[in-house]
């Protein structure tokens, strides 16, 4: 018997995808899903720097079904480990940070970047366009 697939661990880009109807928008499942709050705080700038609302965003998404997970040291740490590997792939911080959580639920990273396909083992990546 294999074990149940963890939840969707949504990346800020996908997120924005959603929130702004952009191509790919549709692969994007919130229900029972979570999000890093690291990709929640990248979600929130780059919607003001757009002039776009955040007023209740959160509560909003919560509804839907996502749940934003704290950042704490066990991310830290699993986000860490991820940087030598993802290096050469140019992948930030809060890229780190969905990829960790994604390992850590044994969730599948839901992203716009298709760098992330490049990806080796360890983590499952599904690039939404």
């Amino acid at each position: 018997m294999t074990a149940p697939l963890g939840p969707d661990v949504i990346d800020a880009s996908a997120l924005l995808a959603l929130l702004q109807d952009e191509p790919g928008a549709e692969h994007v499942r919130l229900a029972d899903a979570v999000m890093s709050s690291v990709n929640f705080s990248e979600v929130l700038h780059k919607s003001l720097e757009k002039g776009a609302s955040t007023q209740g965003l959160h509560v909003e998404l919560a509804v839907l079904g996502l749940d934003v997970v704290p950042f704490d040291a066990q991310h830290a740490e699993s986000m860490a480990q991820l940087r030598a590997s993802t290096r050469h792939l140019g992948l930030s911080l809060a890229d780190r940070a969905c990829l960790a959580l994604a390992m850590e639920r044994s969730g599948t990273a839901v992203t716009a970047d298709r760098a992330w396909s490049k990806l080796l083992d360890g983590v499952r990546v599904r690039v939404i366009r």
